[in-house]
């Protein structure tokens, strides 16, 4: 069903964006997985190597908060994949408090929204060039339900629940506007709220995101990644979806209703072109905040591992030119 067809996803390292990658992997796709970490992508290669009935995963580093990063991660796909055939834009983070990224932007929307949104534009032509490329976007059940584009950035009243589910409406907006402006082509667009999901994603944002996680976990609502990310492979792979475009799928797997203000065209428009100015943003990395996670890492391609005992075959792939996670 997916043999040989080439699959992007981020924050494929951990969690749900491992998951789909392990799936899809088993399904004979080829997956690009784009990661910050290298010890922690090394692994999840490895764990998606083992699985993987059709070509050997491949690694791609980039700190995705970065643009810089998305665009040697873009150079790098462009000079060694003439087509795309399923981009998943599933990295997301939180932080506890308001940070700029390195290029001047608030990070929870950088790393959520920007990056995603300059990451897709600049592979439309490789996804288009796909007999039928599919775009997912993983968003939340907890995208916010009212949006001052004039505060799009939490300059004022930041909070990281709020930050977060401001960037997960973001990408539902993004997602409907992007599949109207993708009409008669063969690509299609969609999104899917993945729900409670055990992982470490609560716990390293801190504050109220750490608490309702321990909570959620406690009453033992949160289901495994590989439960979360069933709804993602099937908009990746199954035929049933083809054709499916400009929807918004709930944790059940089944296509829903988002918050009303998702629907607001004039607001869709708005938030592109607002987007398109924050991707010309330039780097402030003299000035922009470390996060928790320390500063952003110049992108590059995982250079090939050993054999694994339980995967034969190339783990890495070298370009020439440096890639981003």
């Amino acid at each position: 069903m997916m043999r040989d067809k080439q699959v992007l996803i981020t924050g494929a390292s951990s969690g749900i964006g491992l998951a789909m990658a392990i799936e899809l992997g088993k399904l004979g796709a080829s997956v690009l997985m784009v990661s910050r970490d290298p010890e922690r992508a090394r692994e999840a290669q490895r764990k998606v190597a083992r699985v993987a009935t059709g070509a050997q995963p491949t690694v791609l580093l980039a700190d995705l908060a970065s643009q810089a990063d998305v665009r040697r991660l873009v150079a790098d796909l462009r000079a060694s994949t003439p087509h795309l055939d399923v981009l998943i834009n599933n990295a997301g983070a939180a932080f506890r408090q308001r940070q700029l990224s390195i290029d001047g932007i608030e990070r929870t929307l950088a790393t959520n929204h920007v990056a995603p949104f300059l990451l897709t534009t600049l592979l439309l032509d490789r996804v288009r060039a796909a007999p039928e490329g599919r775009i997912v976007n993983v968003t939340s059940g907890s995208h916010i339900g009212a949006i001052d584009l004039d505060n799009l950035e939490l300059e004022r009243g930041y909070r990281t629940l709020r930050a977060y589910s401001l960037s997960k409406a973001c990408n539902i907006l993004f997602t409907y506007e992007l599949a109207r402006r993708l009409e008669g082509t063969r690509v299609t667009a969609n999104c899917f709220d993945p729900g409670p999901t055990e992982s470490n994603f609560g716990a390293s944002a801190g504050g109220f995101l750490s608490v309702v996680q321990r909570a959620l976990g406690l009453f033992r609502v949160l289901r495994s990644a590989q439960v979360s990310g069933r709804a993602g492979v099937h908009l990746a792979s199954s035929p049933e979806a083809a054709g499916i475009t400009g929807k918004y799928f709930a944790r059940n797997g089944k296509p829903a209703k988002s918050k009303p203000v998702t629907y607001d065209r004039e607001v869709a428009k708005r938030l592109w072109a607002l987007s398109e100015a924050l991707c010309s943003r330039r780097s402030t990395a003299a000035t922009a905040p470390a996060s928790s996670e320390g500063h952003p890492t110049r992108s590059r391609n995982m250079p090939s591992s050993p054999p694994d005992p339980a995967a034969s075959g190339n783990l890495g792939r070298r370009s020439g030119v440096p890639t981003p996670r």
